[in-house]
């Protein structure tokens, strides 16, 4: 017998299945660096603790998706329904093979061997999510970070953070002195909105981390942001566009896909990723954006991609 959903895990709504390609088409070894693999479940049952039930978006499904895009390199993201089992994750990093690096979810105290062990098989970086608790949210553990911080530097690992920037306290001053590279989902997510993120103390606070080479920002979920119901979400245009002005060398984009706990319309991803033209209209900067600086991050080899 199946087990029940629990009350407070949502069913969402699945991702548009037939996704077209974006209207320019990327260039040669395009990466999207943010999706995740659910299920099946049958197989990879999600965990109890858990506050959304995403419908079965499988490996071949994402295959099919990057296909559809012309991307040839793709990073996963654990997602939280799977908590720190990156079973699934792995088992869909095996199935697509070369051109697929990982960020998972682990105990904090994970040791040097199972890093050694998560490295060995494409992952680049450990995952934290601040937004999603019950108490304590977007507080940021900075002790905690530096720890794990130390022990994953040797491997050239970075630490990602789920965290609404604007409502982190002090959130550059925390992060200043972690050992390795942060990177922030969602152009910060910014709790507020993108209408007025860019006259935010925390966006400017967000940039000067950048600056300093301790940061990059993907270009991911603007539904998750936006006022807007629908594409091209352009109330995240002022936000994307001044990043894109400030630190190229530090951005990097991703479909956020299968999409999950999405409030609104369920956009395609062709037309979804149709907003990196509109966001990034200098073709050279396209490249160094979906291509160089996703290899520099996440070490591709050169020609490095996905069967």
């Amino acid at each position: 017998m199946a087990e029940p959903v629990p009350e407070y895990a949502p069913l969402c709504a699945p991702p548009d299945r037939h996704p077209h390609p974006p209207r320019t088409p990327f260039p040669a070894l395009s990466c999207d660096t943010h999706a995740h693999v659910m299920g099946p479940a049958a197989r990879f049952p999600y965990a109890r603790e858990r506050i959304y039930t995403p419908p079965d978006s499988t490996c071949q499904d994402y295959r099919d998706l990057l296909a559809a895009l012309g991307v040839e390199r793709a990073v996963l993201v654990q997602p939280s329904v799977y908590g720190t089992d990156n079973t699934a994750m792995l088992d869909a990093m095996r199935q697509l093979g070369p051109g697929v690096r990982a960020v998972a979810v682990t105990d904090p105290a994970i040791s040097e061997p199972e890093i050694k062990k998560l490295h060995d098989a494409g992952v680049r970086g450990l995952r934290f999510n601040v937004v999603d608790r019950r108490e304590d949210k977007n507080v940021v553990p900075a002790a905690m970070l530096r720890d794990v911080a130390k022990r994953v530097a040797p491997f050239g690992w970075h630490i990602e953070l789920l965290v609404n920037v604007d409502e982190a306290k002090d959130f550059a001053g925390v992060m200043a002195d972690i050992p390795v590279p942060i990177v922030l989902g969602h152009l910060g997510y910014p709790k507020s909105g993108a209408r007025q993120w860019t006259g935010h103390q925390a966006f400017a606070d967000m940039l000067r981390l950048i600056d300093k080479g301790r940061c990059w920002i993907k270009l991911t979920g603007p539904y998750r942001i936006t006022a807007t119901a629908d594409v091209p979400y352009d109330d995240v245009d002022a936000a994307a566009q001044a990043l894109v002005a400030a630190a190229p060398q530090r951005l990097v984009w991703g479909t956020d896909w299968p999409h999950v706990m999405k409030k609104k319309r369920m956009a395609n991803d062709g037309d979804m990723a149709d907003l990196m033209e509109r966001w990034i209209p200098d073709a050279k900067t396209r490249v160094r954006v979906l291509v160089d600086n996703p290899a520099e991050l996440y070490c591709f080899a050169p020609g490095e991609k996905i069967a």
